[in-house]
């Protein structure tokens, strides 16, 4: 049977009996490991308490494997056996730690039903306080000893005393018998080191003489040699004197002519800082003005690119305006080319064609007023610029005055480094500033030149969309004059029967005339008048197909369901097709076309640059 010890400690214990106040008491506790072989090999927890004060206290309690598993299941433990023993202690040294607090958060206690330990059974319990409740952790019943173990105890506390004392005693002899060899030791060490110390002492006199002697010698003649230095050093310091008073007399003379130059120079530069602090001021107020005038400047700029923005979609509506009305005047120019036959003595629909040119210049009227109002606000808005440029031009020759000035300052400021640092400093600050500012109201020209160019362009871009819509509305004009007078002329030469046939014949060609016309109507200013063209259109279209389809041909259609007129080809956008502008005059100057027109409908020979009205009469 061995045993391992494990803990052994004196602990304060809370001892509460029954009927009893409760009183503390010094416990020592003592936890060992018993580990038995025979028969089967078993570990065993023995725990004691005893008293050492009181040798008759003693109470013990031995924990084995079947007894802890009975334990844990009563008090609810988490542990196993191996790990048991290391948590109770690790509980104990938590309770010796707060044991000398006034309010301890672990205290053991020891109660028993007794009012006093007197042989009777005993509990353990390891207790944790707060404010709510006292938790007991773990709760041990030990039994008191009995006489033969109190006396197994005392014997074993007995032995361990002798043990104890027979060990004291050894070593005390051993500590004797060192000292004594020690001072024996040391005795002799005295008697040699006192032997020492006479002969060092006699060394040291005859050493002490020689030397005072040696130093009353050396003295003497360091006292003669430094009357004689005395003497040197005297002649030489009243002959230096003699010459610093001399020189002390020029330098004060010369400083005195530099101290009122020096008084005349200061008060030259007071007068100059003055100066400089009122220039200073008069700045600092022109660039407080000269910011609110940038700010005001902003706010203008942004109200002209807002303009702007308004001014290039309306340009942009124009421009789509004028691209459909190219594709119209695309499709009429094909119409024209398929159809030169169609285009002979048209006269009796002047009065359709007035009205339409009476709308027509109704709308032109309301276009021009619109431009007006736009140069109007282009005028106002290049009078701003202007005002602007003025204003930069004016903040530019101030900036440049104030730094002729400011470059004045600097080459003064230089010779006076230490009492203008500071205001050099401010200058320079304000250098920078008006440096900024000017770099700023660059920035601000080159933005008021884009929008000058930008609104330039808008310009050109408008005065090129009022030429185009001229020449539009001038060609519109005389086609329908063409194709009025052409189908007044074919009603009247044209019998009834071959006119109710070529009804039949023409009415597919009408539709398909209509067609792409219609499908464009939407977006056109002048809807009436594209109505009128096209019923003048479909007239003469019928007039001159009841002369021109043959008979075969005319039976071979109807036989075969097919509708007569132009095909769809014709209709279609070409992209090599005659442009807008080029319409009036090549139609006008062909030659087939003049025979069908009246006397003054002839195209007249012109000169470079005229426009399309012109040819026009009616116009």
């Amino acid at each position: 049977m061995a045993a391992e010890r494990i803990f052994d400690r004196a602990v304060s214990v809370r001892v509460r009996g029954c009927g009893c106040e409760e009183r503390r008491l010094s416990v020592r506790v003592n936890i060992e490991l018993l580990s038995i072989s025979n028969p089967v090999h078993k570990k065993d927890l023995a725990v004691r308490l005893t008293d050492d004060t009181d040798p008759f206290f003693l109470y013990n309690l031995v924990i084995s494997e079947e007894d802890f598993q009975s334990l844990k299941s009563q008090q609810g433990l988490l542990v196993d056996f191996s790990a048991f023993p290391q948590k109770f202690i690790d509980l104990l040294q938590q309770c010796i730690q707060e044991q000398n607090k006034d309010i301890p958060r672990f205290l053991l206690q020891l109660v028993s039903s007794a009012p006093a330990l007197d042989h009777t059974p005993v509990s353990l319990n390891v207790v944790e306080t707060n404010p709510f409740k006292h938790l007991t952790h773990l709760s041990l019943k030990f039994l008191p000893g009995t006489d033969a173990e109190i006396k197994k105890f005392l014997a074993n506390c007995l032995k361990c005393l002798k043990e104890d004392k027979m060990m004291l005693e050894e070593k005390l002899k051993r500590t004797e018998e060192d000292l004594t060899r020690q001072l024996s030791y040391t005795q002799q060490s005295l008697s040699e080191k006192s032997r020492e110390l006479d002969k060092l002492k006699n060394e040291w006199t005859s050493y002490t003489t020689a030397l005072s002697n040696k130093h009353s010698q050396e003295l003497t003649s360091e006292k003669e040699r430094a009357l004689q230095a005395q003497t040197q050093y005297q002649q030489q310091h009243e002959q230096q004197k003699k010459e610093l008073e001399n020189l002390h007399q020029k330098s004060i003379q010369q400083l005195q002519n530099r101290l009122s130059e020096l008084e005349v120079i200061n008060k030259d530069l007071t007068e100059r800082r003055y100066k400089g602090d009122s220039t200073v001021r008069e700045l600092k107020a022109k660039l407080s003005g000269l910011e609110d005038e940038c700010q005001r400047a902003k706010q203008e700029v942004l109200s002209l690119r807002r303009e702007n923005t308004t001014l290039d979609a309306e340009c942009h509506e124009k421009e789509k305006l004028i691209n459909q009305l190219q594709t119209r005047v695309a499709v009429l120019e094909q119409e024209i080319k398929d159809k030169d036959q169609l285009v002979t003595r048209t006269k009796e629909v002047l009065d359709a064609t007035q009205e339409q040119k009476v709308i027509l210049e109704e709308t032109t009227e309301e276009k021009q007023r619109h431009i007006e109002k736009l140069e109007t606000t282009i005028k106002s808005l290049s009078a701003e610029l202007l005002k602007a440029n003025e204003i930069i031009k004016k903040l530019q020759g101030d900036l440049k005055t104030l730094m002729s000035k400011l470059k004045l300052k600097n080459t003064v400021t230089i010779q006076q480094e230490k009492l203008l640092a500071e205001k050099e400093e401010k200058l320079q600050k304000e250098q920078r500033e008006s440096q900024e500012m000017g770099q700023s109201l660059r920035m601000k020209e080159q933005e008021v030149c884009k929008l000058q160019e930008q609104l330039e362009s808008t310009i050109q871009k408008l005065e090129e969309s009022k030429q185009l819509l001229q020449t539009n509305e001038n060609v519109i004009t005389w086609l329908n004059r063409q194709l009025s007078e052409v189908q007044m002329a074919k009603k009247l030469e044209s019998p009834a029967s071959a006119h109710a046939g070529g009804r039949a014949a023409v009415s597919p060609l009408s539709m398909n005339f209509l067609e792409p016309i219609h499908s464009k109507n939407g977006n056109s200013q002048c809807p009436v008048s594209k109505v009128q063209l096209n019923s003048q259109l479909l007239k003469a279209s019928r007039c001159l197909d009841a002369h021109t389809v043959p008979a075969a041909g005319h039976t071979a259609n109807k036989e075969n369901g097919e509708q007569l007129g132009l095909e769809s080809k014709y209709f279609k956008k070409k992209d090599d097709s005659i442009p807008l502008r080029g319409l009036s005059q090549n139609t006008l100057n062909s030659e087939y076309l003049r025979p069908y027109l009246p006397a003054k409908a002839q195209p007249q020979p012109k000169a470079a640059g005229t426009p399309a009205s012109a040819y026009f009469p009616g116009s």
